[in-house]
């Protein structure tokens, strides 16, 4: 599997192909067989991964937290809810963020409130959820930072034969280089 720091690098290079692979599933691929093929393939890659070690997700992304992320934070830090936004979340056009990197993010890529982490980082990368086939575009921009995304989306393109003898050559030399 690719490794964390080289899918950052690596990743944009796919991102038109991954984008015509979207508009590809969403034209010919079943939606509940396209769920299935996820979810087997998150449970197969997840098994035995430590998210820590990569943490890609915690240096890339915008965290949105609830109502209740923020009631059940803030009770951990014995703040109120209005000083625990005003300490550690910005306003935003998508509600109360934490912009990248997460301020919860330690040196070893561990969170530092993993048991009461917000509800979006707990469901991270979302590829076990149904109705895969209407989410398909944030599915391609995880595969940007998370190795286990990228590795589902190339998985599926072999799965659906997406993939030229060209396009092959080309995938192995970049994972290569």
């Amino acid at each position: 599997m690719i490794k964390p720091n080289t899918v950052v690098e690596i990743a944009p290079k796919f991102e038109a192909e991954n984008l015509r692979f979207r508009t590809f599933l969403k034209a010919y691929a079943d939606p509940e067989e396209l769920d299935l093929q996820f979810i087997a393939l998150h449970d197969e890659l997840f098994n035995g991964y430590d998210c820590c070690s990569c943490a890609n997700c915690c240096r890339t992304y915008n965290i949105c937290f609830n109502d209740a992320d923020i009631r059940r934070i803030s009770e951990h830090f014995n703040l109120s809810e209005e000083r625990f936004i005003e300490e550690y979340l910005t306003n935003s056009e998508e509600g109360y963020i934490i912009k990248p990197p997460c301020t919860f993010l330690c040196d070893d890529g561990k969170c530092s409130i993993n048991s009461i982490k917000p509800y979006e980082c707990a469901g991270f990368p979302y590829t076990d959820m149904p109705d895969k086939i209407h989410y398909l575009y944030g599915v391609m921009d995880f595969a940007q930072s998370c190795p286990i995304v990228f590795e589902i989306v190339g998985r599926l393109k072999q799965i659906y034969h997406f993939r030229s003898s060209r396009n092959k050559a080309r995938t192995k030399k970049l994972l290569d280089s």
